[in-house]
Protein backbone atom coordinates (compact mmCIF):
# COMPACT_ATOMS: atom_id res chain seq x y z
CA UNK A 1 0.00 0.00 0.00
CA UNK A 2 2.94 2.36 0.59
CA UNK A 3 3.72 2.56 -3.11
CA UNK A 4 0.16 3.48 -4.01
CA UNK A 5 -0.02 6.04 -1.20
CA UNK A 6 3.08 7.76 -2.56
CA UNK A 7 1.92 7.45 -6.16
CA UNK A 8 -1.34 9.20 -5.31
CA UNK A 9 0.31 11.81 -3.10
CA UNK A 10 2.80 12.78 -5.80
CA UNK A 11 0.13 12.70 -8.57
CA UNK A 12 1.70 9.79 -10.42
CA UNK A 13 -1.77 8.22 -10.49
CA UNK A 14 -5.26 9.72 -10.27
CA UNK A 15 -8.02 8.41 -8.03
CA UNK A 16 -9.79 7.10 -11.14
CA UNK A 17 -6.73 5.21 -12.37
CA UNK A 18 -6.04 3.87 -8.86
CA UNK A 19 -9.36 2.01 -9.04
CA UNK A 20 -7.58 -0.42 -11.39
CA UNK A 21 -5.36 -1.56 -8.51
CA UNK A 22 -8.27 -2.45 -6.20
CA UNK A 23 -9.08 -6.10 -5.53
CA UNK A 24 -12.63 -6.87 -6.71
CA UNK A 25 -14.56 -9.92 -7.89
CA UNK A 26 -13.65 -9.09 -11.49
CA UNK A 27 -10.07 -8.01 -10.64
CA UNK A 28 -8.75 -10.70 -8.33
CA UNK A 29 -5.16 -9.66 -9.01
CA UNK A 30 -5.48 -6.15 -7.60
CA UNK A 31 -3.01 -4.90 -5.03
CA UNK A 32 -5.13 -2.90 -2.56
CA UNK A 33 -8.50 -3.39 -0.89
CA UNK A 34 -11.45 -1.02 -1.22
CA UNK A 35 -10.77 0.07 2.37
CA UNK A 36 -7.16 0.89 1.51
CA UNK A 37 -8.39 2.85 -1.52
CA UNK A 38 -10.50 5.00 0.79
CA UNK A 39 -7.55 5.50 3.15
CA UNK A 40 -5.31 6.59 0.28
CA UNK A 41 -7.75 8.84 -1.61
CA UNK A 42 -10.32 9.81 0.99
CA UNK A 43 -13.00 8.68 -1.49
CA UNK A 44 -15.33 5.70 -1.28
CA UNK A 45 -14.59 2.98 -3.80
CA UNK A 46 -17.57 2.63 -6.09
Amino acid sequence: MTFWTLAFKWNWVTAEKLKGAVITETNRFGEITPEEYKTITGLDFA
